[in-house]
């Protein structure tokens, strides 16, 4: 009887130990991390060692996490461009139009990444692989689609695609984003006109086939323009011509605008009479017409250049009238 009674015992004990252990495989298997999802060839494969002469190109490949190697002009993409900074591990070869070929000669590179702006100095290149890729839109009105398939374009090049779609995702949400901010401060301007100084009679106004455009577009404000653009998305007129902006219209200027021309403007009896003024506190009058001013921003460099120009817009403050 004792016999049975310890079989019996030994048996369940058996069958408990089993059991738990069974559980605790279970519960093991539920609980064990999944394996990461597997990357693409393309997406496994090292990042070229890239130089650009191009700006857009530079702070695009910067943004998604693979600078180029070399570029032109960096010191002034800091003052032009500013944001991506660019490591300081990426060379300066000299200017964008024409780098320093001994410079040049002494970089170990994979690639040359560049457009048709830079085409004359292809034969300084060699044999190394060459990919262009332009950061503009075709189109007499710019769309933000105009600039999806440029960047992922670019990021195969650098066998990076995921990384061109992450950061255009990204840069959409920002964009958004910067634009309701805007919206909690200026609630209600809704339109503006971008123009760059030459002199006090000569200036630049951004079209609509300028990045202005589906920037401002996609922070839900509208571009006024008063002619077509030109390749490099802006259009030339005098100062009287801003007379033809409706007074619902604010005026962003952009800088570099010396305290100089802006005393010249003051003077100006044509300025004067559209009614815009720098002088804070003659534009602190509801009278005076709704006008900001915008750090330089650079207008040639793709999504880069939305990013900027959405930030800095966030930042400005908007004088004279801006209860439109």
């Amino acid at each position: 009887m004792k016999a049975l009674t310890f079989s019996f015992g030994l048996c369940v004990a058996l069958c408990s130990s089993l059991l738990l252990s069974s559980c605790q495989s279970s519960d093991a298997t539920s609980q064990a991390p999944q394996a990461p999802q597997a990357m693409s060839p393309q997406e496994s494969q090292k990042a070229p060692k890239v130089m650009t002469p191009d700006w857009g190109i530079a702070a695009t490949l910067t943004a998604m996490g693979y600078p180029p190697v070399a570029m032109g002009d960096k010191p002034f993409y800091r003052e032009w461009v500013g944001k991506p900074l660019i490591p300081d591990t990426t060379l300066d070869v000299g200017t964008r139009y024409q780098p320093n070929p001994e410079m040049f000669s002494q970089l170990d590179l994979d690639l040359v990444i560049d457009n048709a702006f830079y085409a004359h100095l292809r034969p300084m290149y060699g044999d190394l692989p060459i990919h262009s890729i332009e950061l503009t839109s075709p189109n007499k009105i710019a769309k933000w689609e105009d600039f999806i398939e440029p960047t992922l374009e670019l990021g195969r090049s650098i066998n990076k695609p995921q990384a061109a779609q992450d950061y255009l995702n990204t840069s959409k949400k920002q964009i958004l984003q910067a634009g309701q901010t805007f919206h909690a401060r200026y609630p209600h301007v809704k339109k503006l006109a971008v123009v760059q100084f030459a002199d006090t009679n000569n200036l630049r106004m951004f079209s609509y086939n300028s990045l202005f455009q589906p920037a401002l577009e996609t922070m839900g404000l509208q571009l006024v323009a008063l002619a077509d653009g030109n390749q490099w998305g802006f259009t030339p007129i005098m100062l009287g011509d801003l007379a033809q902006l409706n007074d619902d219209t604010c005026l962003v200027v952009v800088e570099p605008l010396s305290d100089l021309l802006k005393l010249e403007l003051e003077d100006s009896l044509v300025w004067q009479r559209l009614g815009y003024s720098f002088d804070h506190e003659h534009a602190s009058s509801k009278k005076s017409r709704c006008i900001t001013l915008l750090p330089a921003t650079w207008n040639n460099s793709g999504v880069a250049s939305m990013n900027v120009l959405a930030d800095r817009l966030t930042n400005v403050t908007f004088v004279g009238n801006t209860d439109l």
